[in-house]
């Protein structure tokens, strides 16, 4: 990516960021693969991820190398995550925005609607939403691939892992480097 845009996403701290958060989709994917249903999710930073979730130390450890392993070999897929907060924020935004717009040309002039006129524009701002929604699905892997994830990792490395807990609160942080 050229121009500003690639400047401010392969700056140093956004790029760390972008890798980490590669990382944590393909560890995401990686212990969800190995043990059905389990309950986890995580969060990216420019020192690592956190991992949340009861899970042994010994599976995050293997499941996060081999993440960065399969990352370091091509298999980029793995940077996105269906679950990841980029499509939710995407949807949200997108189905806020057709919301707006499909009440818009609903107005007439500046006189105020009244409930059962607002009510009335309901089922357009339903299929706008709807429509939205359709969107932000393919769109918002697309934003994780070319924005908020960076698949090639480069020399990312993986300095360790630790466990922690606070009440019934249990999380892994995976720190890294480069």
């Amino acid at each position: 990516m050229e121009g500003i845009l690639g400047a401010v996403l392969n700056s140093p701290t956004i790029g760390r960021i972008r890798r980490n958060h590669a990382l944590e989709h393909a560890t995401v994917h990686i212990l969800s693969s190995r043990q059905k249903d389990m309950s986890i999710y995580a969060r990216s930073g420019p020192r690592g991820v956190v991992v949340y979730g009861v899970v042994p130390t010994e599976m995050v450890t293997s499941a996060a190398s081999e993440a960065l392993e399969r990352l370091r070999n091509g298999e980029h897929e793995l940077a996105v995550h269906p679950n990841c907060g980029t499509n939710l924020v995407t949807a949200g935004g997108l189905a806020s925005l057709s919301a707006v717009a499909a009440l818009g040309l609903q107005r007439v002039g500046n006189k105020k609607r009244s409930f059962w006129q607002l009510l009335g524009s309901l089922p357009l701002v339903v299929l706008a939403s709807t429509l939205a929604l359709i969107i932000a699905q393919p769109l918002g892997q697309m934003l994780q691939l070319h924005l908020t994830t960076e698949g090639d990792v480069g020399d990312l490395r993986i300095t360790g892992v630790t466990r922690q807990g606070r009440g019934r609160l249990v999380y892994h942080t995976i720190s890294t480097a480069g």
